[in-house]
């Protein structure tokens, strides 16, 4: 007869019965912050942080390495609704920057650091399709070469097949 603790077995119970709980009651509510993403060379930022006051929600600014105040960057107004406020900078070169986000209350909704990568130039594409392989693929062999390939590994098999044969029934030709 097993004799297992009533204390382990409730703690087991409770625990069975607060895991459909947790799962239905959903994610804790996230702090407010921005968010900030890139699209080649377009910047842009979301928060949900900012107060109209006056007709503003506040300002976006684009900083570069060199750069550390507010008012040096590129500045842009947030638009938006009470939900989202967005900002985006269009042309941005090539490098890493730093998106800080100040609401018309003078807070500060956050800062993040974007790298913005070199546009990718197309390569041209080879004109009979990717060649695999091992070294020999990139050549193009002519008809007669292919033929006697072909040959070659035909002999094979049937001299293979007549051996294996040959090797279990020696007294056949």
């Amino acid at each position: 007869m097993r004799n297992s603790s009533p204390l382990l077995r409730s703690g087991l119970t409770m625990a069975a019965a607060a895991l459909p709980l947790a799962l239905t009651t959903g994610p804790a509510t996230a702090a407010p912050g921005i968010s900030v993403s890139t699209t080649g060379s377009t910047v842009s930022v979301t928060t949900s942080a900012c107060t109209q006051i006056n007709g503003s929600w506040g300002t976006a600014s684009l900083l570069t390495s060199t750069q550390a105040n507010f008012s040096q960057g590129r500045q842009v107004a947030l638009s938006g609704t009470t939900a989202i406020q967005s900002a985006a900078w269009s042309n941005v070169s090539p490098g890493t920057y730093t998106v800080v986000v100040v609401c018309s209350d003078g807070s500060t909704a956050g800062t993040q650091s974007v790298i913005v990568s070199p546009p990718r130039t197309p390569t041209a594409s080879p004109s009979r399709g990717v060649m695999g392989g091992l070294g020999g693929a990139t050549k193009d062999y002519g008809t007669v070469t292919l033929v006697a390939g072909g040959a070659l590994v035909g002999t094979g098999l049937v001299a293979t097949a007549w051996y294996l044969r040959r090797r279990n029934k020696p007294y056949r030709l």
